[in-house]
């Protein structure tokens, strides 16, 4: 049974930052039996990978705006992403990402992280790092949606 984590975003946009640092945390320390891709802003190059372990599981974690107070969290549907025009610093939409890969994974959750500020060479804000440590702290015992609630 596989678990996929693909962290999503670029380090040096502030708020963006947020799946990247997920992966330097979970490089740091493993939680679980995830298997961690640091997908940064062109997050398609891991495709084949991922494709290769057929995973159980995809959670996909990326700074998102979701019109939300910023650090909060919310499991966003895969089939809403390209309706919900979301912001994106990547160079291809998530959810072309998301179709390539349905046919080689069970479940694909995403999960979104309302940013503040995104711009090159911003800090990331404390919000956003509480949010990720969140998240981190999480991911051991994951079940359903792991208790974060749906936008």
């Amino acid at each position: 049974m596989t678990d996929v984590l693909l962290c999503v975003g670029n380090s040096m946009m502030g708020d963006d930052g947020a799946g990247p640092l997920l992966a330097e945390k979970c490089r740091a320390v493993p939680p679980g039996d995830w298997r961690v891709f640091d997908g940064g802003s062109v997050p398609e190059n891991e495709i084949a990978a991922i494709r290769a372990l057929h995973p159980v599981r995809l959670l996909i974690v990326d700074a998102t705006d979701m019109g939300l107070n910023p650090g909060e969290i919310r499991i966003v549907d895969p089939d809403d992403i390209a309706e919900m025009f979301m912001m994106t610093t990547h160079n291809m939409p998530l959810n072309y990402l998301i179709d390539q890969l349905r046919d080689d994974v069970g479940e694909v959750i995403f999960l979104g992280i309302q940013p503040d500020i995104v711009g090159f060479y911003y800090p990331m804000t404390a919000a956003i790092a509480r949010a990720v440590e969140t998240v981190y702290r999480r991911l051991a015992d994951w079940r359903g949606n792991g208790g974060f609630e749906a936008l």
